[in-house]
């Protein structure tokens, strides 16, 4: 599994999303910005996890269940390249 931001989305260092074609903008926390830097290095979820787990107080289990969350947001808002098998 391997998800990315599409390419028009603009991501500033602090954590700014902007989505230029609806002009919607979010804020990422400081976790949420670490997932989707990996996330656009194309890490997969086992070392995203493996990540994560090792900088922050996170257990795996919750960690993907948060991950998953996460994504389903992205998706929701429509901020995440297709997915291609």
């Amino acid at each position: 599994m391997n998800m990315k931001l599409k390419k028009n989305i603009a991501l500033s260092e602090s954590g700014f999303v902007f989505d230029p074609t609806t002009g919607d903008s979010y804020s990422l926390n400081q976790e949420a910005r670490e997932v989707v830097r990996l996330m656009n290095e194309g890490k997969e979820l086992s070392e995203i996890t493996d990540y994560m787990v090792s900088i922050y107080n996170v257990g795996r289990n919750d960690f993907e269940k948060y991950f998953f969350d996460f994504a389903s947001m992205l998706r929701q808002f429509r901020l995440l390249e297709d997915e291609q098998d």
